[in-house]
């Protein structure tokens, strides 16, 4: 027995998709404890559906290397059940929207060895920083529960893991060259040393280049990574110690977003009066070539539109990790694994503002504008006040303080994030096994907007203003956000597992404790409960009379908030045979509110109940059946959450602002489904399948004005942006040296708002509707050629691959952010067009 066990568990260490669903290096561990035979763990066709008590799916280098070369994870997961990923560009580089089972990105925790990639503030993820494809030795999705030892404040519900490939024991050098439509080009370099120290030490290196012209617009996305991993095994029984590097370096600009509405009088674009297109020719909007407005002495200068649109925004980032993995057996059957982790985070996104050459008039009732002169004194105030910028200096160069002058001022953010993973597992007997686990989570999250110049030609003169901000005439920096957070979680866990009847039942319980505490620094005073503040920096003088003329507004304070949470989860599988099993689990989710919503709280007396938004919890069950032979991976399961104070969010480009609803109550359910099957050795054929059904309990109360409550009619209704049901497969196979692969995938309506009724705006007086109730469904179909150039006396790592994505140029509505109220607009993307990319992939 004690050796069947320990040979599963050597089996499983070499076939890294049973440890499916694993994050850390002490999950790994714990998964592999699970007795495999190397027929069921054995992908097919690159998918593989791991035998565990939660909905779980796998996709390995098999079926990631078929996709185009440089493209995000996110959007090859797009092809598992449950998953909607709306991409904002066919290459990965721009970002996307994505959802899971109806947890949009913002609840889905993504892992990258064990690490947390969601930004610490809003949980964002950003597709376009993720690891290049080719060092991915494996993905996994947790379709709607955690694991034990996630160090997330964000996910209620779903995870996403993915793993970097270890280094080869050979030497090998393996380069990929890829062009394709819109410019694009794409080099990846990547060598293995192979074991080069007696102790059997290997490591690889990788960098890669990729650019292209947006594919709406006329911007340019230019993109660098930088990768290395240092691998030492210890001793012949798992043990190892890893140290891994990621650097990633993207300077894009926004493009592709424009309002989600069809006036027949408005033309296609991406500011507010502009509407979505209707043909595919629309979607190729022009962006006019301009100048900002030229300076003139002596005439008081106002700012023209160039460098404001929305597609002239940058959004630049610079993110890197520092990753330790590490194993050690302390004892037969005592196993403690490490895994501590730095972040570094560079980021920007926004637009530009008005800045004024002289002084804000502080004087109830006064025109904001009333005065041409650097006024100071006590009712003469420079800051960043009413969302416009007060300098008293001359930032045009033409010589006088009159002027109006379009400047950049994007939303800025740094982080440093120090985390660390600890995990000890203890096994009581061959069928039983414990562990206790610790997580720890430090971010230091600064948030600020600092104001930087143009170039004639409406670009910034640097897109990290940060690094050079424009002061005011007392030297204090102008910024439209002042904040300094640090986002802290201690976290205690343990999980039992234990095998019943021969192995033939699994049963692991398990509960996760998080000490959240969230210790809030604004700087600026708070104007509104919608995250309108107006900032002076450390011009103390200039805020307190301010302040004394406003006493309404709160000012610049300090907000320490914890959270904490039990979070127990159990589950079972039950093998009824060899190749058949069935699974269920039910888990316990929480999102801690994110630092936008608790600031925006900051309007409201401390003391107050309106200052604590309160967290977001669910109850996510599954149920399902599995099939895994050496030619089939199949799954179904049914599923159902219940939400708690479900908190929806919607970002507003044209004021660089989130806003927030609680939709209080929300039930969700569904089934999904997958089929891998492989008849013969070169024929995959892959089936998946997903259908959501959502309703909001109760109508969501907007607003009480004297005593009398205002609510919208959302009881009963599904919650918008999500889709209704996806599905969608692929089939690959071989034609003598040739290699062909076709996938399809069709995503369901998604409702535009919360009430689920058509959009409405009044115009001239009359209210129109200018969109439906939907985003109508769309079919997406993909293909791939690769011809390995053997026949030419090369070997088997060199080949060409063709990839063509929406092979029939379908024209859709990308992905957006739903909102509550039929009268508001959101922005979505605009589909990516069909794409042609070849790749040249040598390896030695």
């Amino acid at each position: 027995m004690k050796m069947y066990y320990l040979c599963g568990v050597a089996l499983a260490a070499l076939t890294m998709p049973a440890a499916a669903g694993a994050q850390s290096t002490g999950s790994v561990d714990f998964d592999n404890e699970i007795v495999v035979t190397a027929i069921t763990s054995r992908d097919v066709g690159g998918v593989v559906v791991p035998d565990t008590s939660k909905a779980k799916a796998v996709l390995t280098q098999e079926f990631i290397q078929r996709q185009v070369p440089g493209q995000t994870v996110n959007d090859i997961i797009n092809q598992l059940p449950g998953v909607s990923f709306q991409n904002n560009d066919p290459f990965g580089s721009a970002g996307g929207k994505m959802f899971i089972r109806g947890f949009d990105n913002s609840r889905i925790s993504q892992t990258f060895d064990g690490i947390p990639l969601n930004d610490s503030g809003n949980y964002a993820l950003y597709s376009n920083q993720q690891l290049d494809p080719e060092l991915i030795e494996q993905v996994n999705v947790n379709l709607g529960s955690t694991d034990v030892d996630s160090p997330t404040a964000a996910a209620s519900g779903s995870t996403v893991n993915y793993r970097t490939r270890l280094p080869s024991e050979d030497f090998g050098v393996k380069l990929v060259g890829s062009a394709g439509d819109f410019s694009f080009f794409r080099i990846f370099g990547m060598v293995d040393t192979g074991t080069f120290t007696p102790w059997g030490t290997r490591a690889f290196f990788s960098a890669s280049s990729a650019t292209n012209d947006t594919v709406y617009g006329s911007g340019r996305i230019n993109k660098k990574q930088f990768n290395g991993r240092l691998y030492q095994p210890i001793g012949s029984n798992g043990d190892f110690v890893s140290i891994a590097g990621h650097w990633n370096v993207n300077r894009n600009n926004f493009f592709g977003s424009v309002p989600l509405r069809l006036d027949a009088d408005r033309v296609v674009g991406p500011n507010s009066s502009n509407r979505f297109p209707v043909t595919k020719d629309e979607r190729f909007y022009e962006i006019t070539p301009c100048q900002v407005d030229v300076a003139q002495p002596g005439v008081a200068d106002t700012p023209n539109s160039c460098g404001t649109v929305f597609d002239n925004r940058f959004n630049p980032s610079d993110t890197g990790n520092i990753r330790i993995s590490s194993r050690f057996t302390l004892a037969d059957g005592l196993v403690l694994t490490v895994d501590p982790s730095y972040q570094s985070v560079k980021a920007n996104g926004g637009g530009t503002v008005t800045g004024f050459e002289y002084a804000y008039i502080n004087e109830p009732g006064s025109p904001t504008f009333n005065s041409r002169n650097p006024v100071t004194g006590p009712n003469g105030l420079f800051g960043y006040i009413g969302g416009k910028p007060y300098a008293g200096i001359d930032l045009n160069g033409d010589g006088d303080l009159l002027d109006q002058v379009s400047l950049l001022a994007p939303s800025q953010t740094r982080t440093k994030r120090y985390g660390v993973i600890a995990s000890l597992r203890y096994d009581i007997s061959d069928a039983h096994s414990v562990r206790l686990a610790y997580s720890y989570d430090r971010a230091r999250h600064r948030q600020t907007g600092q104001v930087g110049y143009l170039q004639r030609d409406g670009k910034p003169v640097s897109v990290f203003p940060v690094d050079d901000p424009i002061a005011d005439l007392n030297g204090h920096v102008l910024q439209k956000r002042d904040r300094l957070s640090y986002a802290i979680l201690n976290q205690v866990s343990g999980e039992y597992r234990g095998r019943f009847f021969d192995g033939g039942l699994i049963v692991t319980a398990g509960l996760r404790m998080p000490f959240f505490k969230r210790d809030l620094n604004n700087f600026c005073s708070t104007t509104s409960d919608t995250g309108f503040v107006d900032c002076f920096g450390d011009n103390a003088a200039d805020a307190a009379a301010y302040a004394a003329a406003n006493p309404n507004f709160q000012g610049p304070q300090q907000r320490v908030l914890k959270y904490d949470k039990p979070l127990p989860n159990v589950g079972l599988t039950y093998n009824i045979s060899s190749q058949v099993s069935l699974f269920g689990n039910y888990s316990k989710g929480l999102q801690v509110p994110g630092t936008d919503n608790l600031y925006n709280a900051f309007f409201f007396p401390a003391n107050t109940p309106s200052a604590r938004p309160v967290p977001e919890s669910t109850d996510n069950f599954d149920l399902g059946v599995r099939y895994r032979s050496g030619r089939v991976q199949a799954q179904l399961s049914g599923w159902y959450t219940k939400y708690q104070n479900r908190l929806a969010a919607a970002y507003d480009p044209e004021t660089d602002r989130t806003l927030y609803r609680n939709l209080g109550t929300v039930d969700k359910y569904g089934v999904d489904g997958s089929i891998a099957y492989s008849p013969v050795r070169d024929l995959t054929v892959y089936v998946f399948g997903s259908y959501l059904k959502s309703k909001i309990k109760d109508d969501v109360l907007v607003g009480e004005v004297g005593g009398v409550k205002t609510y919208l009619p959302t009881g009963g209704k599904r919650e918008s942006g999500a889709p209704e049901y996806t599905f969608g497969g692929r089939i690959q196979g071989s034609l003598g040296p040739l290699e062909l692969g076709v996938q399809a995938k069709r995503t369901g309506r998604r409702w535009v708002n919360d009430q689920n009724t058509p959009v409405y705006q009044t115009i001239g007086g009359v209210r129109t509707e200018v969109y439906g109730a939907t985003a109508p469904a769309y079919t997406l179909v993909d293909i791939d050629a690769r011809l390995p150039l053997g026949f030419l006396g090369l070997n088997d790592t060199t080949y060409l691959q063709f990839n063509v994505t929406n092979l029939f140029d379908k024209l859709y509505v990308g992905g957006f952010d739903g909102t509550m109220d039929n009268g508001k607009i959101t922005n979505a993307q605009i589909g990516a067009p069909r794409t042609f990319i070849g790749t040249l992939v040598v390896g030695f």
